[in-house]
């Protein structure tokens, strides 16, 4: 069945939202796959949402930049072998890890082996979207937990580089069982969060993308001056903890980091949507609630499947962390949310 998610009309003018503030915008969901739910836990485990809403809240109010993090573990999740690896490897944000260890050990307090680690990511990353000024929504739980760990290598294999061009990108999405109208909001993602200059240094050096505005290019010139500098760059330098549309419009100006990111503009679909979000915030937020799901639906384990780890970072059957020798090459670290862009 599909569900009415309902997000405020908060972009009209202040004297219509008088008259109209306990209106609502109503846009059908995706239905869930097989083994999924909206309210999964609404028997088994009540307090499972709100649980993780609060404890996200308690995380990010002294804190809003650990929201990209969380966000961009989400989206590994999602695109590495499906949402079931839950933790995948060690190129993520560490701080990101532990607030998913945090919430998983104190709903294995009061709700023991019920609430998985893959769910348990999919709730905080809509926490961390709302927390940040984006629109709040519901999504199907019922996912079970991978019996193991991606090594850097299945990472790379699923995840588009920010090199990427609009071919590579509508390809490695379509894999997925997305499309271009899932690229252009899931993108949006980098509205919030970091990265570093590796990840966007091939279009200052040998010489300057002409995609780039020229001011915003000799502000990156100078932040990142050689290849030996690698510091953090705000993804967006006017709202960068805000989850807004502000992505689209620095598009349209040039203003954006990664290759991937203007590749947006050489696909006339593609172009046509970011348009269409650089004008309305409203519509931005209301697709990307859409492609959010969708993107965590991605081969998931459901029912039988896999488990429920009693430690997200953990596989049941060890005692210590997972991360064998093979996996532990630690790429530098990219705070950047959504994980096509970021390795």
């Amino acid at each position: 069945m599909q569900i009415r998610s309902c997000v405020p009309l908060l972009l009209l003018p202040p004297l219509m939202l008088v008259a109209v503030i306990l209106i609502a915008d109503c846009t059908d969901l995706p239905t869930p796959v097989a083994g999924l739910s909206y309210g999964f836990y609404n028997n088994s485990c009540s307090e499972a949402e709100n649980t993780v809403d609060e404890l996200m809240k308690s995380f990010l109010t002294p804190n809003v930049s650990q929201a990209a993090g969380v966000i961009r573990l989400f989206f590994h999740d999602c695109f590495v072998q499906g949402e079931q690896q839950s933790i995948p490897n060690q190129t993520l944000r560490p701080s990101a890890l532990a607030i998913i260890d945090q919430i998983k050990a104190e709903l294995e307090s009061v709700c023991p082996n019920t609430v998985s680690c893959a769910d348990i990511l999919a709730l905080a990353a809509r926490e961390a979207i709302k927390q940040t000024n984006g629109s709040g929504f519901n999504i199907p739980t019922g996912r079970r937990d991978s019996l193991n760990f991606s090594n850097y290598a299945t990472v790379l294999g699923n995840l588009p580089a920010p090199t990427s061009n609009s071919s590579h990108l509508l390809s490695s999405f379509s894999s997925k069982g997305l499309n271009a109208i899932d690229l252009v909001p899931l993108s949006g993602a980098h509205t919030i969060g970091l990265a570093h200059c590796s990840s966007f240094s091939d279009r200052l050096r040998p010489t300057v993308d002409p995609r780039l505005n020229a001011t915003f290019a000799q502000s990156l010139v100078q932040t990142c001056p050689n290849s030996s500098i690698n510091v953090a760059v705000n993804m967006d330098t006017v709202n960068p903890d805000t989850f807004d549309n502000k992505y689209y419009s620095n598009m349209m100006n040039g203003e954006v980091l990664f290759d991937s990111d203007a590749a947006l503009l050489n696909d006339s679909l593609t172009q046509a949507t970011v348009e269409e979000f650089a004008a309305e915030n409203h519509d931005f937020h209301i697709q990307f609630s859409i492609s959010f799901i969708k993107m965590s639906m991605i081969e998931v384990l459901t029912g039988n499947q896999g488990n429920i780890r009693k430690v997200c970072s953990v596989l049941n059957t060890n005692t210590r962390s997972t991360i064998t020798t093979a996996d532990s090459y630690v790429a530098p670290e990219l705070d950047t949310p959504p994980s096509y862009s970021s390795m």
